[in-house]
């Protein structure tokens, strides 16, 4: 796996989707865009961006081979805890090209919010994300607040402001 700036590259396992991925633009991910819409399966039945119009949608790009990744979760079920009453809600889109892989990953690393599969890799394509984890806020209204590349410890603080902030929550 390449790493650049932290951020490490897609595998060449996953060509196809980094193929993908790179052709994407990046005007999907301006603030204040309309965030691109998607339907995935999910753990719990089908995932739709659109159902959770009117809540801060926290969306998260990762994969099972993804170092960073298995750190970014217990980050994650913490925000949805602490927020999800105040209308957050975090979703996990997984893009293994195996289901197998996915499962484990989070049979070791256990998620308590959505989790939606695109092995695909069509979603992280009308995001324009180039490396995971990947992160886009997406407003009550459905428009993008902000993106994160990476996640590393010292990222935390700084991503929880962003969730706070958009919440209204003072500084």
């Amino acid at each position: 796996m390449a790493w650049s700036a932290g951020v490490p590259r897609l595998p060449a396992t996953l060509a196809g989707v980094a193929m993908v991925l790179g052709a994407s633009t990046a005007s999907a991910l301006d603030r204040g865009a309309a965030a691109p819409q998607f339907e995935l399966p999910g753990k719990e039945g089908a995932v739709q961006l659109a159902q959770f119009r009117g809540k801060l949608v926290y969306v998260d790009f990762w994969a099972s081979w993804c170092g960073p990744c298995r750190q970014s979760f217990p980050w994650m079920n913490e925000m949805q805890a602490r927020y999800g009453a105040r209308g957050l809600q975090v979703v996990g889109v997984n893009l293994d090209a195996k289901a197998g892989d996915a499962h484990l990953f989070l049979a070791e690393n256990p998620a308590r919010f959505t989790i939606a599969f695109d092995p695909a890799g069509a979603t992280p394509r009308a995001y324009g994300i180039k490396g995971m984890p990947s992160s886009v806020l997406v407003g009550p209204d459905g428009k993008v607040l902000f993106e994160h590349a990476g996640f590393k410890p010292a990222d935390r603080a700084g991503l929880e402001q962003q969730i706070r902030q958009a919440l209204g929550e003072p500084k």
